[in-house]
């Protein structure tokens, strides 16, 4: 595609980027928890994943369950490691290991189940939200982590559809 005609295209993007930094100024006081500054990087996270699952609806719906799976491994993690305070320095690596083994067997898994990058990103976003976010709990965290990146879902969505629409209008 030359660049003229890329344009639009590209412009529909930054648009769409600048209604999520929008949305996050509005939902960041809305959302728990309390006093947390926004979580829009969670929806462009999402809104790559969206690309990497193949830009489907059906790949963005495997997307959206991989990310369940990932907050809930998480919390899984957070709670043996508490469990495993005896091990001192080893006790969240020990937790990690085990869970990140077991989630790896989910390329196995039926097709809905199986998306294990977007299990990494949510599972990795819940860690840095729940170690770098004040006041964060798993139900705040989980609440707010889903609803941004669902929200980054629907943006991937919406970019493939434009430029759909865009190319066979051309």
């Amino acid at each position: 595609m030359k660049f003229a005609k890329h344009t639009p295209i590209a412009l529909f993007v930054g648009c769409q980027a600048c209604v999520i930094q929008i949305i996050d100024n509005v939902l960041h006081g809305l959302l728990p928890p309390t006093g947390n500054v926004g979580f829009s990087w969670v929806s462009f996270l999402a809104w790559a994943t969206y690309f990497m699952a193949g830009c489907t609806v059906m790949n963005g719906v495997r997307s959206f369950v991989g990310f369940i799976i990932g907050i809930l491994a998480s919390m899984i993690i957070i709670t043996m490691g508490g469990s495993f305070g005896t091990l001192g320095f080893f006790a969240v690596p020990v937790a990690v290991l085990i869970i990140a083994w077991l989630l790896f067997y989910l390329e196995l898994a039926p097709e809905l189940f199986s998306f294990v990058p977007a299990v990494y990103i949510a599972a990795g976003t819940f860690f840095g939200c729940m170690n770098y976010v004040p006041g964060a709990s798993f139900g705040t965290v989980f609440i707010t982590e889903m609803v941004y990146l669902t929200l980054g879902l629907i943006f991937g969505w919406m970019t493939i559809a434009f430029r759909g629409w865009y190319e066979k209008k051309k």
